[in-house]
């Protein structure tokens, strides 16, 4: 069974930094993409960026420059680095994984989710 947990949300200024990770487990595919999404109250989910088994990324034109995606294979981990967060990045934000090395922002490809860690960006 897969599973996949985040963590790292918080609370932070405009400015501010913090770097999300997302734990998986019971993911045996060896072409894959992952994915960071994120929802704000009210707003549609969106995705932020992707990053596929051979390391290729895409990243959201409202992120770029500022988020990077990332992963640690020994560990199993993905990871969203935030810098020069904005209020308007304040949502919950999602990982998910899904099989084949598509690595798109549409979540209706992504077959796994986990169950998301808040991140706050205060003025």
């Amino acid at each position: 069974q897969v599973q996949l947990v985040e963590s790292g949300g918080g609370s932070v200024q405009a400015g501010g930094s913090l770097r999300l990770s997302c734990a998986a487990s019971g993911y045996t595919y060896s072409n894959y993409a992952m994915g960071w999404f994120r929802q704000a109250p009210g707003k549609e989910r969106e995705g932020v960026a992707c990053i596929n088994d051979f390391g290729f990324t895409t990243n959201a034109d409202s992120v770029k420059g500022r988020f990077t995606i990332s992963q640690d294979n020994a560990k199993n981990t993905l990871y969203l680095q935030m810098n020069s967060l904005k209020p308007e990045d304040t949502a919950m934000y999602y990982c998910a994984a899904k099989a084949g090395r598509g690595c798109n922002l549409g979540s209706s490809w992504y077959n796994y989710w986990g169950q998301g860690t808040q991140v706050t960006v205060s003025s």
